[in-house]
């Protein structure tokens, strides 16, 4: 079978996978954040943080408990970074100089997740779980609240401004969408061959004999997380290209899956909350013209020129 044929196949099979879960994931997405109830855990996390989950917000005290939030993150990422060398699971990586951790706090808070260090060596196990897993899917909960209360601005036009209550949203993107999607797929990239431990670095002998210093670590839960808050980098900061993370064809096409689920999924979410599907319809088509002209155009460019890796990937 050819590389082309390969790539055709995985890419409809992509496009498969998300015309099947658009609907019920879309439906539901909307149930989360039109729903009266709050489960018991999430009642619990609003006691401890002393916010009444029920209090519609205008949109500007929404968007002051946005800025609000993201900038207690910022602190937290930051104190983490400058003191991992002291903390528990550190696995001998050093504290990120200021600038460093500075940048790394506010491009995670922000869902922007631009890195700039090697992950085998500048970040613990510790800061990799509490402080960037954690802002994975925390920032990926801001941005779906976000987009949500601007869809409550387009549903309720013409009335007093509020747009929702920003922790209510928060907590249940956090707890009703990505914490069960993230388990789920890390199971699956646990299954697939994507580290999940916390081992620190080991030192194996490679084919050709050479010694070389493998680092382990709680790879596959941020995985998971990072596709489907449409991140970057990762734990060793390859965009995924890293065998460790995805090591497999079929892990590949899953972390795509993970990627597109929830932002193709959000246009029949928009349409049933302002109450009229064909918008979502609407919104969909235009996202997936644009998905396909693009797909179509890199595919050319990375298969029209000559040399090793067009060969792998399908050039004449």
């Amino acid at each position: 079978m050819s590389a082309v044929v390969v790539v055709v196949a995985q890419v409809l099979l992509v496009v498969a996978v998300l015309a099947a879960v658009h609907v019920p994931l879309g439906d539901y997405m909307a149930r989360v954040f039109s729903s009266p109830r709050h489960l018991a855990v999430e009642r619990a996390g609003y006691r401890v943080m002393r916010v009444d989950p029920d209090a519609e917000q205008r949109w500007s005290t929404y968007l002051l408990s946005v800025l609000g939030f993201s900038l207690a993150g910022v602190l937290v990422l930051y104190g983490l970074a400058r003191l991992q060398h002291v903390l528990p699971l550190s696995v001998g990586a050093p504290p990120m100089d200021p600038a460093g951790a500075w940048n790394t706090a506010v491009s995670f808070v922000t869902n922007t997740n631009w890195q700039w260090y090697s992950g085998e060596v500048a970040a613990g196990h510790l800061l990799q779980m509490t402080g960037l897993a954690v802002q994975n899917f925390v920032s990926a909960a801001v941005g779906l609240a976000v987009a949500v209360a601007l869809v409550r601005g387009f549903a309720r036009s013409g009335t007093d401004g509020r747009v929702g209550n920003f922790w209510s949203d928060l907590v249940r993107g956090s707890v009703r969408i990505l914490l069960p999607l993230a388990f789920v797929a890390a199971l699956a990239l646990v299954a697939g061959g994507v580290v999940q431990n916390l081992h620190a670095h080991t030192e194996v002998t490679t084919l050709s004999g050479a010694t070389q210093s493998v680092l382990g670590g709680p790879v596959a839960s941020q995985e998971a997380i990072k596709e489907l808050g449409t991140n970057g980098g990762g734990f060793f900061n390859a965009n995924s290209a890293h065998p460790l993370e995805n090591p497999a064809p079929w892990t590949n096409v899953l972390q795509v899956v993970l990627l597109l689920l929830v932002p193709f999924s959000l246009p029949r979410t928009f349409g049933v909350l302002v109450g009229d599907r064909r918008q979502g319809w609407a919104v969909l088509a235009v996202m997936g013209t644009l998905w396909a002209g693009a797909v179509a155009l890199l595919t050319w460019a990375e298969t029209a020129g000559p040399g090793l890796a067009p060969a792998a990937a399908g050039a004449a």
